[in-house]
């Protein structure tokens, strides 16, 4: 009789972890050492996160240029789309894996994001401070 392991939400769940850790280390690596454009400084590249599909067939890569003078969102996206298939396969060489996840690059404007959030955050304090004030006159 054939046996059947089914993978509890958990087992799955830290598997998807390891391989998105795995793809960041990895990518990252070999970002800096074999990935040559002109248009970009692969030193200045920053992969902020990898998210893995419950399949393992998709990785969401999220990354940006560390520098603000960089290369356009758009460009660097560019980029990394036309060398999607180079890193892949650059990748498949480097695990066991049955399949190597199709990368899919994301520019990841938290960071900007951040900055508005917290001119925000920071407005409501003054406007909330000026009303207290106006209230106790």
């Amino acid at each position: 009789m054939r046996r059947v392991r089914v993978l509890n939400r958990a087992q799955s769940f830290g598997r998807e972890q390891r391989v998105a850790e795995f793809l960041r280390r990895e990518l990252g690596d070999l970002i800096r050492t074999k990935m040559r454009d002109p248009r970009i400084d692969t030193r200045n590249i920053l992969l902020n996160d990898v998210r893995v599909s419950r399949d393992l067939r998709f990785a969401d890569i999220y990354l940006r240029d560390c520098k603000p003078d960089g290369p356009q969102p758009d460009i660097l996206i560019e980029v990394f789309q036309k060398a999607a298939g180079f890193l892949r396969t650059e990748l498949s060489q480097r695990h066991s894996m049955r399949h190597t996840p199709e990368l899919r690059f994301i520019y990841d404007s938290l960071e900007e994001q951040g900055g508005t959030i917290d001119s925000l955050i920071d407005r409501a304090v003054d406007i909330e401070t000026h009303t207290e004030q106006s209230a106790c006159d």
